[in-house]
């Protein structure tokens, strides 16, 4: 182990110790973050640097191009142009040829207003130096065509021309030279920012190194040496142990007899102890307490101290029969000597007393708040039972006095209509006398309208029995026949609407029910609600069938429909039953004043 961590006593971690090992860490973390800043600060200096070099760079690039195009301006100057192009021509030259000075000028000197620093190499300065004259050259002639015009001249002079092109060559040629020079210079500062931060990675992984070597080597083998020291004690805390289990192990034992016993007293406070034909021998003070005993020795048979009654003392003394061999449980009704009748739960087991003698544990609980429970909760079921038979009783016989109504109304609808109008038939052709053809001609006539009206009242019948469509084509045909037949008959708007262009047949029973109740809310809306408009609108999906008829009359309250005794509200309950008979749901909503909607959906077999 290094010096660093030696210890005078192996027990503890000397503090001088750690003092030095916090000053070593300081400064190598230190040093580390100054190699790291003095990286950074380098860096962002270059990229300074650089940014000012890449905005050199383009202002040079950017001279080339301006020269050509001042050389490419005053050559289309010379041309057979318009005065006003002329005129636009030199404007243009003018401000390129402002533009072209300031560069110029910033790149030797620098501009703030163009980015340029202006800190050239003296061989960038040699090189303007040579260049200096092809520029002023090149800048005064084309200045001086510029400005012709004010002179009054239209072409430029040709030795001005002369003169510029015979300094642009020169001029572009030295200054590609001055663009690849700030170029190479860009390129060396960019190797030697290279060679900085590779002399800084190297002292920092240096620095890295020494502080593993001599911090962090030493300090993971300390760390060893304290972590085996930790399990040597570990191992002996768990011999202690071992030894301290064996030596509560004896003690251990008794106590869970006791926590048994506790338990057992705990949960079946009731109890008391007897011999196998039935002596008592003890009884808790609980028990004494529930059958209204004081304090005082009891003696005689258990069963005669328990129950004052000979049925309960008999099944008290069946169960204690039955526990001589294994556990014997059961529900017992008792009767205290005062009167009292209570029930318990009894389990009897047989225990071993001394020597040969077996004696008999009874443990019991007061179940008399439970069985209470059980005996009203049947009783309610019972009255439930018997109020739904009362129920189903008054439904049977308002079904059947329904039933007789409707008989009566169709005896009355063949009476008064069909019966009417056939005797009147009789009458009329028992009048025709063919000795008149006049007066036959017109009773003929009569007889004709008399007929039609028949044939309508036999249709209206035989509709309200069973109407043809819905035995031959289904309901959705039905429901469509009965809107319409109903529309003309009450002068009320009844609409029919597939939405889903339901066309299926179902069962005769479930599309004869539907039909039905369909029939009997749309007459419902026209007696009682005084509706003008009526809407029945069938949909389905995968498994459901929904038929919604809506109607704009008064309506109703549902809840206060529902509970009329008076029979009033018997349509609805015929709805309800047809509608559980086929396996389906109704919903009703309506408010006073706002109509009512009633919805019917039944599943649809697939």
């Amino acid at each position: 182990m290094s010096p660093l961590f030696a210890q005078p006593n192996a027990e503890q971690l000397d503090s001088a110790t750690f003092s030095r090992l916090r000053r070593l860490y300081v400064l190598a973390l230190g040093a580390i973050a100054l190699a790291i800043v003095s990286g950074q600060l380098l860096i962002q200096d270059h990229l300074r640097k650089q940014t000012d070099d890449s905005r050199v760079v383009n202002v040079a690039g950017r001279q080339r191009m301006l020269s050509q195009r001042i050389t490419k301006q005053v050559l289309l100057l010379n041309t057979n142009a318009t005065p006003d192009s002329l005129r636009s021509l030199r404007q243009q030259l003018r401000k390129d040829l402002w533009v072209w000075q300031q560069a110029h000028l910033g790149l030797q000197g620098g501009s703030s207003k163009l980015g340029l620093p202006g800190q050239n190499s003296p061989a960038i300065r040699d090189m303007f130096q040579r260049v200096n004259p092809h520029f002023e050259a090149i800048y005064r002639a084309a200045l001086q065509i510029a400005n012709a015009s004010a002179n009054g001249v239209v072409q430029p002079d040709s030795q001005l021309l002369t003169q510029i092109m015979r300094n642009e060559k020169r001029f572009v040629a030295e200054m590609d030279q001055i663009v690849f020079q700030y170029d190479a210079e860009s390129k060396a500062k960019v190797n030697e920012i290279k060679r900085i931060e590779w002399v800084l990675l190297v002292i920092a992984l240096t620095i890295l190194l020494i502080e593993f070597w001599f911090i962090f080597r030493p300090a993971a083998i300390h760390v060893r040496n304290t972590l085996q020291r930790l399990m040597h004690s570990e191992q002996e805390a768990k011999r202690m142990a071992k030894e301290m289990e064996q030596l509560y192990r004896a003690k251990e034992s008794s106590l869970q007899e006791l926590k048994a016993l506790t338990f057992a007293v705990d949960q079946a406070a009731l109890f008391a102890n007897c011999t196998t034909n039935g002596q008592l021998r003890y009884l808790s003070e609980k028990f004494r307490e529930l059958l209204g005993y004081d304090n005082k020795p009891l003696r005689g048979r258990l069963a005669e101290i328990i129950c004052a009654d000979e049925p309960g003392q008999r099944s008290i003394e069946e169960t204690m029969q039955k526990a001589r061999s294994r556990i014997s449980t059961n529900e017992i009704q008792i009767s205290t000597p005062d009167g009292r009748k209570l029930w318990l739960e009894m389990s009897v087991i047989p225990v071993s007393g001394g020597g040969l003698a077996q004696d008999l544990l009874i443990l019991c609980a007061d179940i008399t708040y439970r069985k209470e429970a059980q005996l009203e909760i049947e009783r309610l079921n019972q009255e439930r039972f018997d109020e739904q038979m009362r129920q189903q009783v008054l439904r049977s016989a308002q079904i059947v006095e329904a039933q007789e109504e409707e008989r009566k109304r169709i005896a009355r609808d063949i009476h008064d209509g069909i019966g009417q109008m056939l005797t009147a038939l009789k009458f009329n052709l028992d009048s025709l006398d063919p000795q008149q053809p006049d007066k036959v001609q017109a009773k003929l006539e009569k007889l004709q309208g008399l007929t039609a009206k028949l044939i309508q009242g036999v249709r209206m019948v035989t509709f309200n029995l069973t109407p043809p469509e819905l035995s031959d084509y289904g309901i959705a045909t039905g429901l469509a026949r009965m809107a319409a037949e109903l529309s003309k008959l009450t002068n009320r708007n009844i609409l029919f609407e597939n939405s889903s262009n339901f066309n299926e047949r179902l069962d005769t029973v479930v599309e004869t029910n539907l039909y039905r109740i369909t029939q009997e809310a749309v007459n419902n809306a026209i007696k009682y609600a005084q509706s003008n408009f009526i809407l029945i609108r069938i949909s389905h999906s995968e498994k459901m069938l929904s038929i919604v008829i809506d109607d704009d009359g008064v309506g109703f309250d549902p809840e206060e429909v529902s509970d009329k005794q008076d029979g009033s509200g018997m349509g609805l309950s015929f709805m309800r039953e047809r509608m559980q008979f086929i396996e389906g749901r109704m919903f009703i909503h309506s408010e006073i004043g706002e109509g009512t909607r009633i919805t019917l959906n039944v599943p649809l077999t697939t």
